[in-house]
């Protein structure tokens, strides 16, 4: 979540500044002001996409690390009750 807002608020800000700028100009918006201003936005969508990827990413790798923590608590419990059923045994 944090990784969204360091990058939108930056790239939001800088985004804003320049359509501000662009727009309080004398003569109005340029193509290449535009074109700027486009690419920005682009980026913009582009870093929240690869925020949101990383952070499903995320989310699996947690469940992933779950499901092995899981299984690697049944282990040990079976090793302990094998453990005692092996100390039970005659000599």
């Amino acid at each position: 979540m944090s990784l969204l807002k360091n990058f939108r608020a930056p790239v939001i800000a800088a985004a804003f500044f320049i359509s501000t700028a662009l727009i309080g100009g004398c003569g109005g918006v340029s193509e290449a002001e535009m074109a700027e201003l486009n690419k920005l936005r682009d980026e913009v969508s582009s870093l929240e996409a690869e925020a949101n990827k990383l952070k499903d990413d995320r989310s699996n790798l947690e469940s992933q690390i779950q499901e092995i923590n899981r299984k690697l608590a049944e282990c040990e419990k079976q090793k302990e009750e094998t453990k005692a059923n092996l100390e039970k045994l005659p000599k």
